[in-house]
């Protein structure tokens, strides 16, 4: 039942390899990993060997050599890692404040989106971060200048709000104003139209709100 050293380095990882080289222990392949993920999409083998890293590691990134200004590519090539850095790292507000600015800062992308979502669902985030978030994103809509990016950038902010609407995450006294007008601004896409009557519904304004909208919608199409 015994096994030969060789076997057991194998099996641990810090061993030579079937053809002779040697073979680095998880704990120093995982900063390799790390800087891999952020110049591009990892193999599932790499990601899930990178994740089961991450869950044993404390909440500051530094041991993977991961510092704030490599958090977009990350976040761009490999969102599942982002995510699972970034609730480590939540776990201390001040080990968590130079990414999350990051975050504000960043292009905005669907993989962005997805992952400030996925934080949200996960982790008490921050209002002030999820305020000059959503700030971002309704000013990354309105400064696109081709129609096509710009109706598809408006599409997916407005299934994010809702989603942080519908999930109590974010405090819409403070944004009303500048998430209504964001909808009127683009009432011609259906997204926007359906955020805005979510609005009014969680307002429980009267029926007179749609007709702003529709109002709106026309000016538009002019």
């Amino acid at each position: 039942m015994g096994c030969s050293e060789g076997s057991f380095g194998e099996a641990h990882g810090d061993g030579p390899s079937s053809d002779g080289a040697h073979v680095a222990p998880a704990s120093e392949q995982a900063p390799a990993l790390m800087a891999a993920a952020v110049k591009g999409p990892l193999r599932p083998n790499q990601q899930q060997q990178l994740l089961k890293e991450l869950e044993g590691r404390p909440t500051t990134a530094a041991g993977f050599g991961l510092e704030p200004n490599a958090l977009p590519p990350l976040v761009e090539h490999n969102p599942s890692i982002a995510v699972e850095v970034l609730l480590r790292l939540l776990k201390s507000k001040a080990a968590a404040a130079d990414y999350l600015a990051v975050m504000v800062g960043m292009d905005l992308s669907l993989h962005s989106l997805e992952v400030v979502n996925r934080l949200a669902t996960s982790a008490e985030l921050p209002q002030e971060f999820v305020q000059d978030y959503i700030a971002g994103c309704i000013a990354s809509c309105e400064r696109a200048q081709d129609n096509f990016v710009q109706n598809r950038l408006v599409r997916l902010v407005c299934v994010f709000l809702q989603s942080l609407i519908r999930n109590n995450i974010v405090n819409l006294q403070d944004l009303f104003l500048e998430v209504q007008a964001f909808c009127i601004s683009f009432s011609r896409i259906r997204e926007a139209a359906s955020l805005f009557r979510l609005l009014k519904t969680l307002e429980a304004a009267d029926d007179g709100d749609e007709d702003d909208l529709m109002e709106a919608q026309s000016c538009q199409d002019k």
